[in-house]
């Protein structure tokens, strides 16, 4: 890059994603800890924002940020970004929707077989000393069938896994 691009990360993300972004040329400064205040003072600043799902995006914002480019969110989706205005205002809002289905996907898998096998109850019952076995063998999943409202993205992935 010929002119150094700023980019702030508002709220925690891997180290990795970090490091790539330094490593694609831009300058990265790390604002996880600012508060509200401390954000509209300095976002003037970056040509980019990284943001995940506490950071609110909203007009006030925008309109402060009158170097800001791109609002990125790392996630799916974008409640918390006032598209119209960043529009109006010449900023791209991109989000990553596949971000998480696979993690949500599976989580539905974990909860199916916990739930299907009591092993919250068993859990509780442990905790408190009690060994119950025969009172939570659950049910065998075998020949049962699954389903599934809504066959989106994560829909689809929980089909395949089913």
């Amino acid at each position: 890059m010929s002119e150094s691009v700023r980019v702030l990360v508002c709220e925690k993300i891997g180290d990795s994603g970090v490091d790539l972004l330094r490593e694609a040329g831009f300058e990265v400064e790390l604002g996880i800890d600012w508060d509200r205040a401390e954000l509209l003072a300095n976002v003037d600043r970056f040509q980019g924002l990284l943001i995940r799902s506490a950071t609110n995006v909203d007009a006030e914002l925008l309109d402060t940020a009158t170097n800001l480019k791109v609002v990125g969110r790392a996630g799916v989706g974008v409640d918390n970004v006032d598209v119209e205005t960043a529009t109006k205002h010449g900023v791209i809002v991109a989000n990553a929707p596949e971000s998480n289905v696979v993690t949500a996907a599976e989580h539905t898998m974990a909860l199916l077989l916990s739930l299907a096998r009591n092993v919250p109850q068993a859990h509780g019952a442990l905790i408190q000393g009690r060994w119950e076995r025969s009172q939570y063998s659950g049910v065998e999943l075998l020949d049962k069938t699954l389903g599934i409202l809504g066959f989106g993205r994560i829909g689809q992935l929980v089909a395949t896994r089913a």
